[in-house]
């Protein structure tokens, strides 16, 4: 008995002339291959950037301390001074290269050795003048961070000429000697490029691969969390947590391969690259559609087979292979015949007509899903078929492989600061003026606590100063780095006590494995690198430190390092500040500036359909504005909702759902239109009004006065609504959906221009022809209801209008296939429709009512699976589908066999897929009394 449906798809969908061979071919496997059990590893770290960050400091450090141990042996230096050196090139290697093409690699790492060796004999003579060595280590300090605005070389120049002053201190290295470090550092950077060239080669277009695959990992998981937020039994608060989390996950995931897309090492063909992203935005936007709905459906109580045709549909897009994305259509039709179903049943109540209109908006968007997603992945290998419109232009910045924060908004308040006189070198001097200040302070403090060890002062310096842009920052890494330390320090201790002395390659085994960890853990939270190199850095003090007087060397670094970061910080709050509050207020301009560029970019498209706009980047834009919004306005300390403030949280809560309808509004109106003049000149008011009411808002955020209005337009856009009269179809459809989505944003924007200060008002309706008081009428009382209230009674009067009743009393009604009408005979139906009421609901029948006897016992489900390529038997996954919509856990297949066990009386859909077969869906009726059930499944391929 095979559900309907599902038995055999047909994946073409009617399109014709598509090669198999050719289809075989459409994606690299790295992105639609089957499932894995990595496949997490790649969702946790879009791209891989964090494991290659490790792995390129394990390469790099082995190397640079190997080959710095050699050299020393060779050249007779001390083997701690060729460590030291080598260890040095691998840790900046690392560390701050991170070039994407070899061009750029080897000229970064080639240059390290040079200034790197042209400060240490300044630091070796310096030995002998004390004050003259602070001042010099406090000047070097500020010139890193002066050339840190001149590129990548000069960055490594200034913190290779800080690193160099260190060394020197640290290993009171002998002016006699320096020749010979610098033959260890050119060699050592030679043999690290050479290993980096050869493990670590800069591979972007594979980076982006291995993002996009994150991407399908994420969307699998939001199918499975919207199945599991259907159970009826499940906890439906934590199912759709669980669900948001994967919603935002995928969101994050998107936007990074919008940024790698800018990288022109990866995207060499703008054309593709446009449109790869729109593929991905629309599928991304389905997928937020169906959480949506999900989300909804879990407040209300949804009929039995609905829920479950629902539950069966997203299993099956969970695990559909990407090789065979069209299979996803079928699932698509499987839950609108059951929603159609519903409604047209009578005596349908409100609660399940929603439902039923929520469940087929599923289905409706699984088959923009399976539509988006086929597109997306035929240019995975193949040349475009058709070109795009515009070429991809960038409009997400990336920072360590994540969507821009904070340095962008701070930057752009920087540049905005118009200076005269001697103050216009402020911007180029605020840094390196902050560094120098704060070292000059922290050095005689920590002098004085010990003058082995005062650089640890200015290393709280350098790092606090570095990366971080507003107090709140600062501060929330002084507590990463108090809390790292003391997380380093004991597990440091630990293995050093565990190790023992002597021990000199367990020792540098330890070292290389902690940083390996720390530069892993670096873009997930700071306080991992400092975990790890701590950790590191006691297997260091123990070769010079007895182990009695680690604990006193630790709290000592603690304390140094501690002041070190709150006196940067005070410095960077009072001398030359930017304030934290500017750039609050640049991050929601920058915000305003995006949705204004947004609905200009909607206008020019409706008015000249041949305009060269890029509605979906514009859209990816006000997400990326979004993100620079939240980075500046997280908060120090995480407090119960209860406990903080909420004016901060609504208005960030307000922009994220204005975010949401502008990339639905994005999709949504890309579409060719012809409207009347006098519509035209509607629309054209509308967005006209919108524009002005966003240039209030960034005046306010500009001037700080709230004297701006917001002017409503949502009233213009449902007179606009009800005034168009184009025939029913796709691009009106598209059309309505988009004023709808703009009255939206309008009014999500409103609530956020009122919380700003604003004066919110309504615009003035259009004047209407005196003819027709009748329609105007109509038109208030229609105004009056909300959106959702307003498609939910006109859907049912559309559906209640061709109402007809099928079939049995009490059957389940399939409804014939979406291109068949209500009257329509059945010899005239497609042939799985046709069979639809026979082969699943009414089967299904007399087995539902039998769930009531459950005390007659349970029984055992079993089979084989096979296939033409797999006549053995196949391997892959069961999954249960009870006929409330439950799921059970699933069971595996092995070597073509399967059992699943405790199945009590009732109807149940199995669905067998695995990674080298397409999924595919049977129903089954379990009854005691006829004992237990065999299935054998055949299973389709999952490449055509």
């Amino acid at each position: 008995m095979t559900t309907p449906a599902t038995g055999s798809p047909d994946i073409t969908d009617g399109r014709k002339g598509r090669d198999p061979a050719h289809e075989s071919a459409i994606a690299p496997r790295r992105v639609g291959g089957p499932r894995r059990w990595w496949d997490w590893v790649l969702a946790a770290d879009p791209g891989l950037g964090q494991l290659q960050a490790g792995w390129r400091t394990l390469v790099a450090m082995v190397t640079g301390l190997a080959t710095g141990y050699g050299m020393s042996l060779v050249l007779g230096l001390p083997a701690m001074l060729g460590m030291m050196a080598g260890g040095m090139m691998g840790l900046m290697s690392a560390f701050a290269v991170a070039e994407n093409t070899w061009q750029r690699l080897t000229r970064a790492i080639l240059w390290m050795p040079f200034p790197f060796s042209a400060a240490l004999p300044l630091a070796a003579w310096l030995h002998q003048y004390r004050a003259l060595e602070l001042t010099i280590m406090v000047l070097a300090l500020a010139v890193t961070f002066f050339l840190a605005r001149f590129g990548t070389l000069a960055l490594l120049a200034g913190m290779l000429l800080f690193n160099a002053f260190m060394v020197g201190m640290m290993a009171n290295v002998p002016l006699n000697l320096c020749g010979e470090m610098f033959a260890v550092a050119v060699t050592s950077a030679v043999a690290i490029l050479l290993t980096r060239l050869l493990l670590c080669y800069p591979m972007p277009r594979e980076d982006l691969l291995r993002t996009q695959r994150a991407f399908v990992v994420e969307a699998r998981r939001v199918a499975d969390a919207a199945t599991d937020a259907l159970d009826p039994d499940a906890d439906h608060e934590v199912a759709v947590k669980r669900m948001r989390r994967s919603l935002r996950r995928l969101n994050v995931t998107t936007v990074t391969i919008d940024g790698r897309l800018a990288q022109p090492e990866v995207a060499a063909d703008p054309g593709t690259a446009e449109l790869l992203h729109r593929h991905l935005f629309d599928a991304e936007l389905a997928l937020k559609g169906i959480g949506q709905c999900v989300q909804q459906l879990t407040r209300l109580q949804a009929p039995a087979h609905l829920r479950e045709a629902m539950v069966v549909g997203l299993v099956i897009a969970r695990d559909t292979p990407l090789g065979r994305a069209d299979a996803l259509r079928p699932a698509a039709q499987l839950i609108q015949q059951q929603a159609t179903a519903v409604l047209e049943a009578p005596g349908t109540s409100a609660d399940d007509a929603e439902a039923a209109a929520l469940a087929r908006r599923v289905g409706h968007l699984l088959d923009t899903l399976a539509d988006s997603l086929a597109h997306w992945l035929d240019l995975g290998r193949n040349a475009p078929t058709a070109r795009a419109k515009v070429p991809f232009q960038p409009t997400v910045a990336l920072e360590q492989n994540r969507p821009a924060g904070t340095g962008a908004v701070a930057r752009r308040v920087i540049a905005a600061q118009s200076e005269t006189g001697w103050r216009r070198v402020i911007p180029y001097l605020r840094a390196p003026v902050h560094a120098g200040l704060a070292a000059a302070i922290v050095c005689p403090i920590t002098d004085a606590i010990n003058p082995q060890r005062f650089y640890w002062g200015l290393v709280g310096v350098m790092i606090t100063l570095f990366g971080t842009n507003t107090t709140q920052e600062r501060l929330r890494k002084f507590g990463h780095r108090m809390a790292g330390t003391i997380v380093g320090a004991v597990v440091g201790v630990l293995l050093l006590r565990l190790i023992g002395p002597g021990h000199i390659y367990w020792t540098l085994l330890v070292i290389v494995a902690a940083l390996t960890f720390g530069s892993w853990g670096m873009q997930r939270q700071y306080a991992y690198w400092v975990a790890g190199l701590v950790t590191a850095l006691v297997q260091l003090y123990g070769l010079s430190t007895p182990y009695t007087g680690m604990e006193t060397l630790l709290s000592e670094r603690l304390l140094d390092n501690g002041l070190g970061i709150l006196i940067a910080t005070a410095c960077a709050a009072l001398v030359f500040p930017v304030s934290s509050r500017k750039i609050a207020q640049e991050a929601e301009r920058g915000y305003v500036s995006a949705l204004e560029h947004l609905v200009s970019q909607v206008a020019e498209r409706w008015q000249d359909p041949a305009a060269p706009v890029r509605l979906r980047g514009a859209a990816r834009g006000v997400d990326a504005a979004l993100y620079q919004v939240r980075g500046v306005a997280r908060p120090l300390v995480r407090m119960p909702i209860g406990v903080r403030g909420r004016g901060a949280e609504n208005r960030l809560a307000l922009l994220t759902a204005a975010t949401g309808h502008a990339r639905s509004l994005a999709a949504a109106a890309d579409i060719d239109i012809d409207l009347a003049p006098e519509l035209g000149r509607r629309v054209e008011r509308i967005t006209t009004t919108f524009v002005e009411s966003l240039h209030a808002l960034d005046r306010r955020f500009a001037t700080g006065e709230p004297d701006g209005t917001w002017v409503r337009v949502s009233p213009l856009v449902r007179e606009l609504e009800g005034a168009l009269h184009a025939p029913s179809g796709p691009r009106a459809d598209r059309l309505h959906v988009a004023l709808r989505e703009l009255a939206a944003l309008d009014e999500a924007l409103a609530g956020y221009a009122d919380d700003c200060g604003l004066t919110v008002t309504a615009a003035s309706p259009e004047p209407e022809p005196a003819a027709a008081p009748a329609q105007r009428s109509g038109t208030a009382a229609k105004n009056t209801a909300s959106t959702l209230d307003r498609r939910t009674q006109a859907a049912l009067a559309a559906w209640l209008a061709h109402t007809r009743h099928d079939g049995e009393p009490g059957a389940k009604q399939v409804p014939v296939t979406p291109g068949a009408t209500a009257g329509t005979p059945a010899a005239q139906r497609p042939a799985a429709a046709a069979q639809a009421p026979a082969a699943g609901p009414r089967a299904r029948t007399a087995p539902s009512g039998a769930r009531t006897a459950s005390a007659a016992g349970t029984c055992t489900v079993s089979g084989s699976l096979h296939c033409p390529e797999h006549p053995r038997g196949c391997e892959a996954w069961i999954t249960v589908v009870s006929d409330r919509g439950k799921r059970r856990a699933g069971v595996r297949a092995v070597g073509g066999r399967y059992r699943i066990t405790g199945l009590e009386p009732g109807g149940y859909t199995v669905i067998a897929s695995g990674s080298a077969h397409a999924p595919t869906a049977r129903f089954v009726a379990v009854d005691p009394s006829r004992g237990d059930v065999h299935q054998d499944i055949e299973l389709k391929p999952a490449r055509p």
